[in-house]
């Protein structure tokens, strides 16, 4: 028996030592997948947001993720500037480097050591984030002019929903109301997700009207010339119907993860995909259609350096938005889908320019309506969609339906983040947080009790 014994001991240790072998050395796909999650967004909020990385990966990765998620565990290298994550505390590693005015960014082992040794050396063209001054108004200051009955809405702990990280309301070009979740403030960088998607079509807009690109444009890219590709045009990008075959579920290896989390070139990636219909026949909401509009615009410039530092040249700077970051690939690409930090008064910021139609304090910054074209219902998706990487309706409400003005349209993001904007009502209502689908929570009544505390 004790013979038995110790054999089956040691049949269990071989085992075990198998495994882990077989982990360390070839980890399945959805393990290199939840690490690079992991190590991108404790990255993202040590550097950007300041925040405890063991915080992060509790609150932000492991208790709204997948189930496999909890058995991960990072490490931040403070001098290096980047985090790496491990399964089972030693599979699968993942890793991500901050560049300061670039974010962070996943790499592999040979891109770490390269983004990372190019820390010390790397232009901030941004410079630090500098907080605006509480003594002034938003928006050339940070502060708020409070009307009591909307701050008594966003108040509401019902209407603001789980996970709420911030809140902020802006009418009539001021900041009426805000609110923030504990650990949070309005200095904080908190992630927009597939908000900054419409920051993407902003900047596709700049360069349209500096005449670098056209929405009527075909032959988009060398390697689709000789096929149907060529067909697709820039608007058809732009409103999420060029046809290219794409995934977007998550929780498993799909496009979308292995785009965000496995590829190095995500555009790349994206642009490799075949016709499944013809451009313009079908809405397919994509991420990978957003970033391969960060690669044509940023191709519009001879020098990378010139097209880095882009955003806050012609975009952020101009609308005092010195918080906002856009994060890169590790092939220096924007990701346009889902990489954007700001504080919530940023977004805000943002949000007021678009409903003065893509201009700033009497300054036109994007062409003569473009911003009225982002919103103008795409055929393709039946109304949901706009033409400019905006949404027409949310949890099922439309704009024109129910006390939202027929003039609303919507910036939506991964786990309940929104800006509601309404040009009619001069209105802008910006949601933050961690807040999962399965929760159940709708921002829409939030929105609609703003609209009835009106004056």
């Amino acid at each position: 028996m004790k013979r038995l014994l110790k054999t089956t001991a040691g049949a269990v240790v071989v085992g075990l030592a198998g495994i882990g072998g077989w982990l360390a050395l070839f980890p399945p796909e959805l393990l290199k997948v939840g690490d690079g999650y992991a190590a991108k967004i404790v990255c993202s909020n040590v550097f950007l947001a300041k925040r405890d990385p063991q915080a992060v990966l509790a609150e932000d990765v492991q208790a709204p993720g997948h189930p496999l998620l909890k058995f991960v565990s990072v490490s931040v290298d403070r001098e290096k500037q980047s985090v790496t994550a491990r399964i089972f505390g030693f599979a699968a590693p993942g890793r991500a480097v901050h560049r300061p005015g670039l974010g962070c960014t996943n790499v592999d082992d040979s891109g770490a050591q390269a983004l990372a040794g190019s820390v010390s050396e790397t232009k901030d063209e941004t410079g630090a984030y500098e907080a605006h001054d509480a003594a002034v108004a938003w928006p050339d200051g940070s502060k708020a002019e409070i009307d009591p009955a909307i701050q008594g809405v966003i108040e509401d702990a019902g209407l603001a929903g789980p996970g709420i990280r911030a809140i902020a309301v802006v009418r009539d070009g001021r900041l009426v109301a805000e609110t923030y979740g504990p650990g949070f403030d309005r200095d904080t960088p908190l992630l927009g997700w597939s908000m900054t998607k419409s920051v993407t079509a902003a900047l596709v807009g700049l360069r349209i009207g500096e005449g670098k690109m056209d929405v009527a444009r075909g032959d988009l890219l060398p390697a689709w010339a000789g096929d149907d590709r060529s067909r697709i045009k820039l608007a058809d990008l732009l409103a999420m119907q060029s046809g290219l075959a794409f995934n977007e579920d998550y929780g498993d290896v799909t496009d979308v993860t292995r785009m965000l989390y496995l590829e190095s070139d995500m555009a790349g990636f994206v642009a490799s995909k075949q016709l499944d219909t013809q451009p313009a026949a079908k809405f397919r909401y994509s991420s990978g259609t957003s970033n391969l509009l960060s690669q044509l615009w940023m191709r519009t410039f001879d020098d990378p350096a010139e097209a880095l530092a882009y955003p806050r040249k012609a975009l952020f700077a101009p609308l005092g938005m010195t918080s906002a970051v856009m994060e890169t690939d590790a092939s220096g690409t924007f990701v346009g889908s889902s990489y954007m930090y700001a504080t919530a008064q940023d977004w805000a910021r943002f949000a007021q320019f678009l409903l003065d139609g893509g201009s700033w304090k009497g300054r036109r910054i994007l062409p003569e309506g473009y911003v009225s074209f982002m919103r103008t219902p795409s055929t393709a998706s039946g109304g949901d969609y706009g033409s400019g990487q905006v949404w027409l309706q949310e949890n099922g409400i439309r704009a024109g339906t129910g006390n939202f003005p027929a003039d609303t349209f919507w910036m939506l993001g991964h786990d309940g983040q929104t800006i509601m904007l309404v040009p009619s009502l001069r209105l802008a209502v910006v949601r933050l947080g961690l807040t999962p689908s399965r929760t159940g929570y709708d921002v829409q009544k939030l929105n609609a009790k703003i609209i009835e505390a009106l004056d």
